[in-house]
C-alpha cells in the first residue's frame, strides 16, 4: 500500500470519528432550540427557517431582538443559514434535532476536510508556496506533506468547540467551512499567478464561490476579502516576469488581471440576489446584513464603560423601533463612530477589554459545564502547540531566506497569508465586537501551525528517548566488555 493509500484511509478514519462524535452531541443536545444555552442564535435561525417554510419570508412572528417588529422583512441575519435549516424541515418536519444531525454529519467531514487540504497546500511540495526547512530525512519535505495534514485533520476533529458548534443551529461550521476553502484557493490560484503560467479557469472560480458562500453565512468575513485581492496582487508581482519578452510580460498581466476579475465577478453573483432583494423590500441599498451598524453601536455604547461586556445589548436609541433597517443601520453605524471619536481613551481601553472576551479559554462561573469543557479543550489545550508552530514558521522562513537564491519573504509566501488572516480577523473583531465564538476562524486558521508544533514536540521527545536507550546500551554494552577483560584477566 502506497503513501497515498495509507494517507486516504487514515483521512477516512479521521473524518468518521469526526461525524461521529458530532452527531453524538447532537442527540444529547437534542430536539429543542435553547440548547445548549447562551447561544441564543438559535432562536433567530429556527424562527427564520420556520417562517420560511411556512410562505413569509425573512421575517419573525413577533417582536424580535434587536430591532424587527412582526410580521416585517429583515436582512439582519444570515440569509443561506435559515435556507439551510428550512430545507432540513421540509424533509423531516420541524425538528431541530434533525437540523443538528444533518449538519454534525455535513460539517464534521467538510471541516476537518478542509483542515486537511488546506494544511496539505501550506505544507506541500511548492518550494514557493512555504519554505521548506533543510532537515534530516525522517523530517524531510515529503514526509510533513503527508504526516502534518493529517495531523490537523485530527486535531479539528477533537477540538472541543468545533464539535460543539457543528450541532448547533448557528452559522460557525459552514462559515468557517468555506473560510478555508477559500483561503486553499487563495493560495492555489496565487502559486499559479507567480509562475506567470496559464491559470486553469476552475481556480478563480471556485475562489468566488468559495468568499461568496462564506459571505452569505456570515457578512463578518466581507472587510477581509480585498486584503485577500490586494495579497493575491502582491504575490503575482509582475516584476517576477520583468526579465522575459514584453509578449509574455503583457499575457501575464491579463491573465492576471482576469483571474482576479473571474474571482470578484462570482462573489458578487453571490451577493447580488439579495442585494436586489433588499432593494426590493426597502427600496434603498443596502448589501446583504443590516448588522454592521448596531454591532458597532452596541460594542462601543458608553454602557460598557473601559469593560466589555460581550452578551450585553445595548438600548437603542428612541424613535428606533420600526425604522426601514438599511436607514437605521447606517444611522447606528454613525453614532457608534461617535461613541468613538468622543471618548478615544475610552475606546482604546474598551478595546484592549476585547483581548479577554476573544481569547478566553478558561473555565469561568458564568457559563455552563458544557461551554467551559468545550472551550478549555480547544483553544487550552492547543493553544502551546499553535504558538510553537508558529514560531517554527518563522525560523524556518529565515532558514529558507538564507539558504536559497530566491527572497523568502514571509508575506508572500503560504504562512504569511494565514499570518496576515489571523492578525486582521483578530483586530477586526477586538476593535469592534469580540466573543469566543468568532475567533473560531482564527482558530481553524492556527490548526497548520498546530500541526506543525506537535509534530516537531513529538520528534524531539522521540529523539531524546531514542537517545537515552541508545546511551544506556552504550553503558551497557561498556560495562559487558569491562567485565569480560576482567574474567579474561583472573
Amino acid at each position: 500500500m502506497g503513501v497515498r493509500d495509507s494517507n486516504r484511509n487514515w483521512l477516512f478514519v479521521i473524518l468518521t470519528g469526526s461525524v461521529i462524535l458530532r452527531v453524538g452531541v447532537a442527540f444529547y443536545l437534542g430536539d429543542v432550540v435553547d440548547a445548549p444555552p447562551l447561544l441564543t442564535d438559535q432562536r433567530s435561525y429556527h424562527a427564520l427557517a420556520v417562517r420560511l417554510l411556512e410562505g413569509h419570508g425573512y421575517s419573525f412572528q413577533e417582536n424580535w431582538y434587536p430591532f424587527t417588529p412582526a410580521d416585517t422583512p429583515t436582512a439582519h441575519w444570515s440569509f443561506l443559514y435559515p435556507l439551510f435549516v428550512a430545507a432540513v424541515y421540509a424533509v423531516f418536519g420541524v425538528h431541530p434535532l434533525a437540523a443538528r444531525v444533518v449538519q454534525a454529519v455535513l460539517g464534521g467531514g467538510l471541516l476537518p476536510w478542509m483542515v486537511y487540504r488546506l494544511s496539505g497546500t501550506v505544507f506541500g511540495p511548492s518550494p514557493s508556496l512555504h519554505p521548506a526547512s533543510p532537515v534530516e530525512p525522517e523530517r524531510s519535505p515529503e514526509r510533513e506533506y503527508t504526516l502534518l495534514p493529517l495531523i490537523a485533520a485530527a486535531v479539528a476533529t477533537v477540538y472541543g468547540y468545533f464539535i460543539l458548534h457543528a450541532a448547533t443551529l448557528m452559522t460557525e461550521t459552514f462559515c468557517i467551512t468555506m473560510l478555508l476553502w477559500s483561503l486553499d484557493e487563495g493560495l492555489r490560484l496565487g502559486e499559479h499567478l507567480r509562475g506567470g503560467g496559464d491559470v486553469p479557469l476552475a481556480l478563480p472560480l471556485r475562489l468566488g464561490l468559495s468568499l461568496g458562500l462564506a459571505a452569505l453565512l456570515r457578512q463578518s468575513i466581507l472587510p477581509w476579502m480585498p486584503i485577500l485581492f490586494l495579497w493575491l496582487l502582491w504575490r503575482s508581482n509582475a516584476q517576477t516576469l520583468a526579465g522575459k519578452n514584453v509578449r509574455t510580460f503583457k499575457r501575464f498581466n491579463v491573465q492576471r488581471v482576469v483571474s482576479l476579475a473571474i474571482a470578484g465577478l462570482v462573489l458578487a453573483a453571490c451577493i447580488a440576489p439579495f442585494t436586489i432583494r433588499n432593494y426590493l423590500v426597502y427600496d434603498q441599498f443596502l448589501l446583504l446584513n443590516s448588522n454592521t451598524g448596531y454591532a458597532m453601536y452596541s460594542a462601543q455604547h458608553p454602557m460598557h464603560g473601559t469593560t466589555f461586556s460581550e452578551f450585553d445589548a445595548a438600548p437603542l436609541p428612541e424613535g428606533s423601533w420600526g425604522r426601514s433597517e438599511p436607514d437605521l443601520d447606517r444611522d447606528l453605524m454613525r453614532e457608534g463612530i461617535r461613541f468613538v471619536l468622543d471618548e478615544p481613551g475610552r475606546y482604546l481601553l474598551l478595546s484592549l477589554s476585547r483581548l479577554r472576551a476573544f481569547f478566553e479559554f478558561w473555565p469561568t462561573p458564568d457559563t455552563t459545564l458544557l461551554h467551559n469543557v468545550g472551550r478549555t479543550g480547544s483553544f487550552g489545550l492547543f493553544l502551546p502547540f499553535m504558538l510553537y508552530g508558529l514560531y517554527l514558521a518563522i525560523r524556518r522562513q529565515r532558514v529558507s531566506s538564507r539558504s536559497s537564491d530566491e527572497p523568502g519573504r514571509l508575506g508572500g509566501s503560504a504562512f504569511g497569508l494565514l499570518y496576515l488572516f489571523i492578525v486582521f480577523y483578530t483586530l477586526l473583531h477586538v476593535l469592534t465586537w469580540a466573543m469566543v465564538r468568532y475567533r473560531l476562524p482564527v482558530d481553524a486558521v492556527l490548526l497548520p501551525f498546530a500541526s506543525l508544533g506537535i509534530a516537531e514536540a513529538w520528534g524531539h521527545l522521540w529523539r531524546t528517548a531514542a537517545g537515552r536507550v541508545k546511551t544506556g546500551a552504550a553503558r551497557t554494552g561498556g560495562h559487558a566488555e569491562e567485565r569480560r577483560s576482567l574474567s579474561t584477566d583472573l
